[in-house]
């Protein structure tokens, strides 16, 4: 295991001590006196240093034979992010995350990444500490482990939900995972969930929710999301089994809560990325501080507003067309040409709640749409058709653990989308995993600097992600979300 994916031990063990949640999800402290490995924020008494190791990932404490704690629960934990890792890494674990495993095999994800199977089982050994196989199951056992824990649902589902096909195979993973059997978990814990099925999901503080829900406000649309002065509420899923989720913040813990009702569990994997990548809960605010606050102008925003972070989207192909709507006009202008477009052109959900009971647009439909008759003009109505085309047609796609170089010259390709507009670096955000990474990415950071208002933001184009030579600062002005509360409201993108 390579010790370079872990802090420094001493940092570890000051950070265990203070149960310091900036840490959450960075490292992981395994006891060898009880078996139990646990977050660094775990309220239970501290061991002796003697029977200490730390671990970088939940999969390599689970793979050295030891179990999750009850009390703290490891599952609650945010993701680390994976860009201090190998590329070919970063892309395997969002494959990972995504489900490639859930159908294919090791081969099969080796050969997505570009690496022999033997050679990615050896990579993931020293960065993450188990093979990509382990880092799999000890997702669905977490993950099994928190819907026993926070919801009413049947083991069966629970099962299901958590990619298991048996139900035999299940108990016997998390009995082998746990030291107990799913049953057990029930019986344990205190508190009996109501009816709605709610998530716990963590993050490590600060985080400027109530900033968060006012930018996601003035860009929410119609039909298909509501943002309240505290909630996040959308529509989701198949048109004829629609899943309403709302998402509000615990007021104690660092923590979002997430409600769902109605739908298939099986789902629930897949709306728990989306909202973790919604709200940017997997951030590490620590690293990114560390990096912007070189900066005077961005270090003064920081102080002013610490838990801001960078805003996602909900699908790739709508952040597409979202940020071609939005070129050259203004935020309510961008709203309003989506609001139209969805009432235009979206589905209808006839069993849904009223006010959410729309559908974004397919690429299929999009792609053969006379998109001028809801007030666009022509080359930009254009540019949306060549996107809907290339994506119905497998030629664009959004799915997880692409090589920035390929989508980047899949997407430019495209007429109207060159390498400087806003939306390549939107996109590439969504469908790739170093951009995804606050602390370094430059697409987000242009990205930010543009949504501030800043007129003068200029990308470097012989500068990528990733790349040696990639500035600290992507544009003149040295503008980032620190400066969003700096700007005219209506300016930000």
């Amino acid at each position: 295991m390579d010790l370079a994916t872990l802090p420094p031990t001493d940092v570890c063990d000051r950070a265990r001590a203070a149960r310091d949640a900036r840490f959450d999800g960075l490292f992981f402290t395994a006891v060898r006196s009880t078996g139990i490995y646990c977050r660094p924020v775990c309220p239970a008494p501290t061991p002796k240093r003697q029977n200490i190791r730390y671990y970088p990932s939940a999969a390599a404490a689970t793979a050295a034979g030891y179990r999750p704690c009850l009390r703290c629960r490891p599952e609650l934990s945010p993701e680390r992010h994976a860009g201090d890792r190998e590329q070919a890494v970063q892309r395997a674990l969002a494959l990972i995350a995504d489900g490639a495993l859930e159908e294919g095999s090791i081969a099969d994800l080796a050969q997505q990444v570009g690496l022999g199977d033997r050679q990615l089982r050896r990579v993931f050994l020293a960065q993450t500490g188990a093979t990509p196989m382990a880092v799999h199951g000890t997702r669905r056992l977490l993950l099994a482990k928190q819907l026993l824990t926070e919801t009413a649902l049947p083991v069966t589902q629970v099962a299901l939900a958590s990619g298991f096909r048996s139900l035999r195979r299940f108990n016997a993973a998390f009995l082998e995972g746990c030291g107990m059997a799913p049953t057990a978990i029930r019986r344990q814990r205190t508190e009996t969930p109501a009816g709605t099925l709610a998530l716990r999901l963590g993050y490590r503080p600060p985080l400027d929710f109530p900033l968060m829900l006012a930018f996601l406000g003035k860009r929410a649309i119609d039909g298909i999301e509501r943002v309240g002065a505290d909630t996040y509420e959308r529509v989701c899923g198949p048109a004829e089994a629609p899943i309403l989720l709302r998402v509000t913040a615990d007021p104690v813990r660092p923590e979002l809560r997430l409600e769902l009702s109605g739908g298939d569990p099986r789902a629930i994997p897949d709306i728990v990325r989306r909202v973790r990548r919604l709200f940017d809960l997997d951030a590490d605010p620590a690293a990114v501080h560390a990096l912007l606050s070189r900066t005077p102008l961005l270090a003064r925003g920081l102080r002013r507003r610490p838990g801001l972070r960078v805003p996602g989207g909900w699908d790739g192909f709508e952040v597409a067309v979202r940020a071609i709507l939005g070129q050259q006009v203004s935020v309510a202008g961008a709203t309003t040409l989506a609001r139209r477009l969805v009432q235009a052109f979206g589905g209808l959900r006839p069993n849904a709640a009223p006010g959410l009971d729309r559908i974004f647009p397919t690429p299929e439909t999009l792609a053969g749409a006379a998109l001028e008759s809801i007030g666009l003009p022509k080359s930009r109505a254009a540019t949306i058709r060549a996107l809907a085309t290339a994506v119905a047609q497998g030629r664009v796609h959004f799915g997880a653990g692409q090589r920035l170089d390929d989508f980047v010259h899949a997407l430019t390709a495209l007429p109207g989308i060159g390498p400087g507009p806003r939306t390549t670096w939107r996109c590439a955000r969504w469908a790739t995993p170093t951009p995804s990474r606050p602390a370094t990415s430059y697409f987000s950071r242009y990205s930010a600097a543009t949504k501030a208002g800043c007129r003068n933001a200029k990308p470097k184009p012989a500068r990528w992600p990733g790349d040696p030579g990639a500035p600290t600062r992507c544009c003149t002005c040295g503008s980032s979300p620190a400066t969003w509360r700096r700007r005219k409201p209506d300016v930000v993108r």
